[in-house]
């Protein structure tokens, strides 16, 4: 019997870290099994012509609050986490990690729990979790709840030793002055992917942090010690320091984007960024507003803010801040896309080759808009 095969052909293919126009990608049985050129591609059993939409593997967020009118932190259940895969997909992610924001210790294990059983249910474009607090700098808290704020006890280290054992990915942002080098130890030897955020932290602190074991830095130049003459802080420490990838809100609104070429200058490009959403309850949804801890969070020309105007969030999906990447940054269009796709996977660990897009499921392929307005998946959730 003969075997099903997809020709994609119309657009760019991004493949290898490159956008290669005028080739086909062919799938069978639902794998990625050849990118060729279209002169050199074979007889497909179906051909779709993507006509002139970029033809990517998925996007991967690893910073998703919510999205679909749901707030993980207001809702930690598998339901909740179900919507939020779906309102992803939809905005063209296939990867993510849901990220719950500072939360008491009883809501934080109901997360946990909750993700587990989505990904042993199947929910494949849940990849893990991300737990952004609550050991974080009062400082540079943001929006996180102050009175939530506290240091890492010995059973929040077991919580999240039992986490780790039945995810295939944790992340956990922390600051320094609420978590020991020695706890951070523990948790990198257990495999927790460990981030530096929401601190005011010196420079040669977050070296110290990086050399127990932290490898990531949440949202690059927000809420944390910036770089100065005499002290470098994280956002110094970051650019300084091959070792550490760091997230990125490309919004025009909590990064300058001079800010940003000046910070990929420094590092020489974007192999250590990769771009977050940062979504909230409002993504892919029209709503204007929702609640977080009883605090009224709302939507307005792009913000996400606090009655007091403190961006809780953002209001953005990673086609937009690859688009802004490129148009305000002057960022090149595939090296935008590999910060969306291929270094959060990369940093993750999720696939053996994620620049490749040999081996991917059709489930996890999307067509992106020329215009870099919309990206869809090529099969719906």
């Amino acid at each position: 019997m003969s075997r099903d095969t997809l020709g994609i052909v119309g657009g760019p293919i991004f493949h290898e870290h490159q956008l290669l126009h005028e080739h086909c990608a062919i799938f069978t049985e639902g794998v990625c099994t050849a990118v060729v050129s279209e002169s050199n591609a074979p007889i497909t059993t179906r051909t779709l012509d993507l006509k002139t939409k970029i033809l990517s593997q998925g996007y991967a967020d690893i910073q998703v609050n919510g999205g679909g009118g749901i707030l993980l932190n207001n809702d930690p259940s598998i339901n909740a986490l179900n919507t939020m895969q779906v309102a992803h997909r939809g905005l063209g992610v296939t990867r993510l990690l849901p990220t719950l924001i500072t939360a008491t210790p009883e809501i934080t294990e109901s997360a946990i729990d909750a993700t587990i059983n989505a990904i042993k249910s199947g929910m494949s474009t849940i990849a893990g979790l991300h737990l952004e607090g609550p050991h974080l700098s009062l400082k540079k808290k943001g929006a996180h709840n102050a009175s939530l704020i506290r240091p890492m006890k010995q059973s929040d280290v077991d919580t999240l030793l039992h986490a780790a054992a039945h995810l295939p990915v944790l992340k956990v942002t922390l600051a320094p002055e609420n978590v020991s080098l020695e706890q951070v130890k523990t948790l990198h030897q257990a495999g927790v992917r460990l981030a530096l955020g929401h601190t005011n932290a010196g420079y040669d602190e977050c070296l110290q942090y990086h050399a127990a074991g932290v490898s990531c830095v949440t949202h690059l130049f927000n809420a944390m010690s910036s770089l100065g003459s005499r002290e470098p802080g994280l956002v110094g420490a970051a650019l300084d320091t091959q070792g550490l990838s760091m997230g990125l809100i490309a919004d025009g609104i909590h990064v300058n984007s001079a800010s940003i070429r000046i910070a990929l200058n420094s590092m020489g490009g974007m192999h250590r960024v990769y771009l977050v959403s940062d979504a909230m309850a409002v993504a892919g949804t029209s709503e204007t507003s929702f609640e977080l801890d009883g605090r009224r969070i709302r939507r307005r020309k792009g913000r996400l803010t606090l009655d007091d105007g403190t961006l809780a969030g953002a209001d953005l999906d990673l086609t937009t801040a690859v688009r802004h990447l490129v148009e305000e940054a002057g960022v090149d269009l595939a090296d935008a896309l590999g910060s969306a796709v291929t270094v959060p996977r990369t940093v993750l660990g999720m696939d053996a080759n994620p620049a490749s897009l040999l081996g991917v499921s059709i489930e996890d392929m999307i067509s992106i808009d020329a215009s870099l307005t919309s990206a869809n998946c090529i099969v719906a959730a």
